[in-house]
């Protein structure tokens, strides 16, 4: 398994924004953001890929100060080298169209998706709630490094990070000179607002304290936060319909995480009936199924705020899975998920240099035999 992983991905060094400290841009405990780049060549010499990570969110003191302990929260735990699997591969054979860009992934070290910006520091907690200026001091240090002088640049992100890849894009495509070919891509990050299977949208009451906590309500765009409350408005059917720029959405219909985090988290499940389910869907009995199915409705009703615009592209695979994009067995291999034949790499491709438009939404589980479905392993839910 080593010896496969390592042909099909790349080392890549960690690069700290030390410059960005003095603008009080820093991860959580006060460190300094970072980022891995891994330089482009040939005719990718002067085209961007900036993907943003995942990992959740904090939303009280105490979340937070966990999350500064580890490498979400520090730079100082992050480590030294990471691989780049797939939309980040440098070899054609694995990455297409995206290999020998500038590939660079940022590290998510504030726990708000870059969204948060609070100048007071409390002396007794010592937490920084700084994820927006993070944000801006990498893209600027980024634009010192040849980014300015782009010719292609995609911003994308999975999860927490492709929610990010949503609620910054416009503001992203600002930071490039006119003229430069901006495109977003955002990957696992359309998540829902939805009861959970107790009743309750104890999701929502938990994004509300991200953004209260945070301070992200100013970095959330005002065509929403004007009209309803701001911790609505870090849902992106919400906001979708406000964003200028192309975009590109990947997600599962049965998305992993969310099944087990938001739709059937173990506190609204105290006897269990849903572990077996949330960690396979193989699993699942026919009445589960059944509310799975009841999610996947929910989604795509929530998902067509995204609009029929060509400048708007998707796959919307029933798959369960998360974050496929970054993942290589997902996203280019001859077993990759498909949707009228093509695998996701061909589809965000053919979308972003206009060979071809792709807007497909896949038939319900299980009649997709091309997914690669997660089993996933035992743990505590993992919202925070």
């Amino acid at each position: 398994m080593i010896i496969v992983l390592r042909t099909e991905s790349s080392y890549v060094d960690i690069t700290y924004v030390e410059s960005a400290v003095a603008k009080g841009a820093v991860c959580l405990d006060g460190s300094p953001p970072a980022y891995h780049l891994d330089k482009g060549s040939g005719d990718g010499t002067n085209n961007w890929l900036i993907h943003l990570e995942g990992g959740g969110w904090c939303n009280n003191v105490t979340t937070c100060i966990s999350r500064a302990n580890g490498h979400l929260g520090s730079s100082k735990h992050m480590s030294n080298r990471t691989m780049f699997f797939g939309i980040a591969n440098n070899d054609p054979q694995f990455n297409p169209d995206f290999y020998n860009w500038n590939r660079v992934v940022v590290r998510y070290c504030d726990g708000a998706s870059f969204t948060g910006d609070i100048e007071a520091v409390d002396p007794a907690t010592n937490l920084y709630y700084r994820g927006a200026r993070v944000f801006v001091a990498v893209m600027e240090d980024l634009l010192d490094k040849g980014m300015k002088n782009a010719k292609n640049v995609i911003l994308t992100g999975c999860s927490a990070g492709g929610l990010a890849s949503m609620l910054h894009c416009d503001r992203f495509k600002d930071l490039l000179p006119m003229g430069t070919n901006v495109k977003c891509m955002a990957d696992a990050g359309f998540f829902l607002n939805v009861k959970d299977v107790s009743g309750n949208r104890r999701f929502e009451d938990f994004i509300n304290d991200v953004v209260e906590t945070h301070g992200s309500a100013k970095n959330l765009p005002l065509s929403c936060t004007s009209k309803m409350k701001p911790g609505l408005c870090f849902f992106p059917q919400q906001v979708v319909q406000e964003i200028q720029t192309p975009l590109f959405i990947v997600n599962a219909a049965y998305d992993a995480w969310q099944i087990k985090n938001v739709l059937a988290p173990a506190i609204a499940d105290p006897s269990g009936i849903w572990y077996n389910c949330t960690t396979d869907i193989r699993n699942c009995s026919t009445a589960q199924l059944q509310t799975l199915h009841g999610f996947r409705k929910e989604f795509l009703n929530e998902f067509s705020a995204i609009g029929t615009s060509i400048t708007r592209g998707y796959f919307i695979n029933s798959c369960f899975a998360h974050c496929q994009t970054e993942m290589q067995i997902t996203w280019f291999k001859p077993n990759s998920p498909k949707l009228n034949n093509k695998t996701i790499a061909k589809a965000v491709g053919d979308w972003f240099f206009d060979r071809s438009p792709f807007q497909t939404i896949d038939c319900p589980y299980p009649c997709d035999k091309t997914c690669n479905n997660l089993v996933l392993q035992p743990q505590k839910d993992s919202i925070a």
